[in-house]
C-alpha cells in the first residue's frame, strides 16, 4: 500500500523564475493560444520564433509582433532539425524552450514532446500536461514583483481566480516600493562597504526562498563589533519584516532619508518594535454617501471609514442615527448650509478639509446619498486632486431608487413603466431647471424639489411664457399622473404623502415639511397603492429594517453610540 503523504509530496513541482533574456523560444502553431506563448517570450526578453505552414492564417496578434520584428515567422512545416538548428550561437543552435498549441490529440505534439525530452529541452503542450515538462503559472505583475498560481493542470481558470483573489489583499504601489527599498539596500551596502564595514560588495542575488537566519532579532550590544558592522542593513531588514505592507507601500524617498537621519541620530524610535512609529503619514481623502438615512443601509466600506477618520465633515442633512455612529474622538463638522449660503458653506467645508490633509490626517467626506448624484463629488474631487490628494469615494445608496421601493413604489414595472429618470429640483444658484416632458411610460424622480414644489408642478402641467412664445412641442403632464412625496425614507419617521399632480401642492401645505424629502411622479406610483377616490393618504412610520435586526444587533448599536 503507497504511503499517501509520500506520493503527494513527490507530485509537488518545483517552481523557478527564470531569465530569459536572448533565449530562442520555439511556437510550433498560429493560432490565439500561441500569440498569447508570444506575448509571453518577449515580455521576458526572449526571441520567439513561430513555424506554421504558408497557409495557416497568422493570428492578428502574433501578426503584430511578426511586423514589429520582436518575432520570427518560418513558414513551413515543423522539422525535427529545428530544435537543434534555430538557436544561439552559444548553445550549438539548440532551442532554449518549446511551447507547440496545437492540442495534446494532434500526431506532432506528442513527436515534438518525445525530442524535446531526449535533446533536455523544456517543452510545454497545450491541453497535454503529459506531454510537458514545465507550464506556465498564472502569474500577477507588479514592477519587480512576481507571483505565480498553478494548479498543476487542474484547474486553469481556479488559478486565474487564485491569482486575483491574492493579489487583492495587496496595496497599490508595492512594486514601487520594492524597488525603492532595493536602491536603498544598495546605497546601503555600498557605502557601508566603502567605509570599510562590509568584507564583501554587494550581493544582489540573494536567494528569496531561504527564511531568516536564526540570529535576525538577535540584540546588537555595542561590544558587538562584527554585528554592528552591518546594523543598516539589519535595520532594513526590520523594517521589511514589521512595518505593515500598506505602510511598506507609501514609504518614499523622502520617508526613506528622513528615518536614516533618525537612525544616525541615535533615534531609533521610529524602527522599533512592530512600526508603530512611523514617517508623518500624508493625509487622506475619501468621499462617501451614507444612504437614504437608516444606518443599516451604510456600505460597509464607508462604516469602516467613519470608524477610522480624524475629522468628519458631513452634510447637515445626514440623519443623526448615522451620524451616532461616529466614535466619541473624532472630531466632527456639520455643513452650515441654508439657502443663499451654500456655495460659502461648501468653499468652507473645502478649506477646512485641506488644512486637515496638510496636518496628516485622515478625512471623511460624509454626504447624504450618493456623492455623484446632485452631491458635488465630482467638484470635490477636482479640487483636492488639484491640491495633490486624489480622494477614495465610496458609492452610496441612493434615495432616488430606494426611497420610491421603501414606499412600496416599483420605479420599472411590466407594462407600466420601462425607464427611470432622475432630476434635479433646483439647478445652480437656486435657479429652476428645464422640465422634463411627459412620457406615459416614464417614472421621474425630483430630488431638491420640495422647497419649490408648486413652482415644479406648475411648469411639469403649463408651459411657460418663453415656451408659449417659442411654439415649444414639450408634452405635458396630465394633471391626475399619480405621485408621491416620500421623505425621510426608510428611517423609523419616514413619511409618504400619494397623490397626483394635481393635489399634491395642497397635501404638502395641509401636511407640512418633513426634510430630507423627494417627489416621485408616474403611473408606477400607484401599480400597489391607489388612493381610491381620496386626493391624498398619508403613511406614516417604517420599522421594516429594524425588524430584521435581532435584539443583541439593536443593543450593539445603542452601546456603539
Amino acid at each position: 500500500m503507497k504511503d499517501a503523504s509520500s506520493e503527494s509530496a513527490a507530485q509537488i513541482p518545483l517552481l523557478a523564475s527564470i531569465d530569459a533574456d536572448s533565449q530562442v523560444h520555439l511556437i510550433v502553431g498560429a493560432n490565439p493560444l500561441a500569440a498569447a506563448r508570444c506575448a509571453k517570450s518577449v515580455q521576458a526578453g526572449a526571441k520567439p520564433i513561430i513555424i506554421s505552414p504558408e497557409s495557416e492564417t497568422l493570428q492578428s496578434t502574433l501578426a503584430t509582433h511578426v511586423e514589429a520584428g520582436s518575432a520570427n515567422w518560418i513558414q513551413r512545416e515543423f522539422q525535427d532539425d529545428d530544435l537543434k538548428s534555430l538557436g544561439r550561437e552559444d548553445v550549438d543552435g539548440v532551442v532554449d524552450m518549446v511551447f507547440v498549441t496545437l492540442g495534446g490529440s494532434h500526431p506532432l505534439s506528442s513527436h515534438i514532446s518525445k525530442l524535446c525530452r531526449r535533446l533536455r529541452i523544456p517543452v510545454n503542450v497545450s491541453d497535454a500536461p503529459e506531454l510537458c515538462t514545465f507550464s506556465l503559472l498564472s502569474t500577477y505583475s507588479d514592477g519587480p514583483l512576481h507571483i505565480g498560481i498553478t494548479t498543476s493542470g487542474r484547474g486553469c481558470k481556479l488559478a486565474s481566480r487564485l491569482k486575483r483573489e491574492i493579489s487583492s489583499i495587496f496595496p497599490s504601489n508595492l512594486g514601487s516600493a520594492i524597488d525603492r527599498l532595493g536602491t536603498v539596500r544598495k546605497r546601503l551596502w555600498e557605502e557601508d562597504f566603502a567605509a570599510g564595514l562590509c568584507d564583501t560588495g554587494f550581493d544582489a542575488d540573494e536567494d528569496d526562498s531561504t527564511g531568516q537566519k536564526h540570529t535576525f532579532n538577535n540584540l546588537v550590544t555595542e561590544d558587538d563589533v562584527n554585528a554592528a558592522k552591518t546594523r543598516r542593513m539589519r535595520w532594513l531588514s526590520q523594517i521589511c519584516e514589521y512595518w505593515p505592507l500598506r505602510k511598506l507601500a507609501a514609504i518614499n524617498d523622502s520617508d526613506i532619508d528622513n528615518i536614516l537621519r533618525e537612525y544616525s541620530s541615535g533615534n531609533t524610535k521610529a524602527i522599533e518594535g512592530n512600526g508603530e512609529q512611523l514617517p508623518q503619514r500624508k493625509g487622506r481623502i475619501i468621499l462617501a454617501g451614507s444612504g437614504p438615512g437608516h444606518p443599516d443601509l451604510l456600505t460597509r466600506a464607508t462604516y469602516n471609514a467613519i470608524q477610522s477618520a480624524d475629522i468628519i465633515l458631513a452634510d447637515k442633512l445626514v440623519p443623526a442615527p448615522v451620524l451616532e455612529l461616529i466614535p466619541r474622538r473624532t472630531e466632527v463638522h456639520i455643513a452650515r448650509k441654508f439657502p443663499g449660503n451654500a456655495d460659502q458653506a461648501q468653499e468652507e467645508f473645502l478649506r477646512m478639509g485641506l488644512d486637515a490633509l496638510q496636518k496628516g490626517h485622515q478625512v471623511l467626506r460624509l454626504k447624504q446619498g450618493d456623492p455623484y448624484l446632485y452631491g458635488r463629488g465630482g467638484e470635490e474631487l477636482e479640487f483636492f486632486r488639484a491640491e495633490g490628494f486624489t480622494p477614495v469615494v465610496l458609492p452610496g445608496i441612493t434615495s432616488a431608487l430606494s426611497a420610491p421601493l421603501f414606499a412600496e413604489i416599483p420605479a420599472t414595472h411590466r407594462g407600466v413603466s420601462d425607464q427611470v429618470l432622475v432630476c434635479t429640483g433646483t439647478g445652480r444658484k437656486g435657479a429652476a431647471p428645464e422640465p422634463p416632458a411627459y412620457v406615459a411610460t416614464q417614472t421621474v424622480v425630483f430630488l431638491m424639489a420640495l422647497h419649490r414644489l408648486s413652482a415644479l408642478v406648475d411648469s411639469l402641467t403649463a408651459l411657460s411664457v418663453e415656451e408659449h412664445e417659442g411654439s415649444s412641442q414639450r408634452t405635458l403632464w396630465p394633471k391626475k399622473t399619480p405621485c408621491a412625496i416620500i421623505e425621510r425614507a426608510s428611517c423609523s419617521d419616514q413619511r409618504v404623502i400619494r397623490s397626483t399632480l394635481e393635489h399634491v401642492c395642497h397635501a404638502f401645505e395641509a401636511e407640512g415639511s418633513r426634510p430630507p424629502g423627494l417627489l416621485v411622479v408616474g403611473a408606477s406610483c400607484y401599480v400597489l397603492h391607489k388612493p381610491n377616490g381620496q386626493k391624498w393618504i398619508v403613511e406614516e412610520g417604517f420599522r421594516g429594517l429594524d425588524e430584521l435586526r435581532s435584539p443583541a444587533e439593536i443593543a450593539a448599536t445603542s452601546h456603539e453610540a
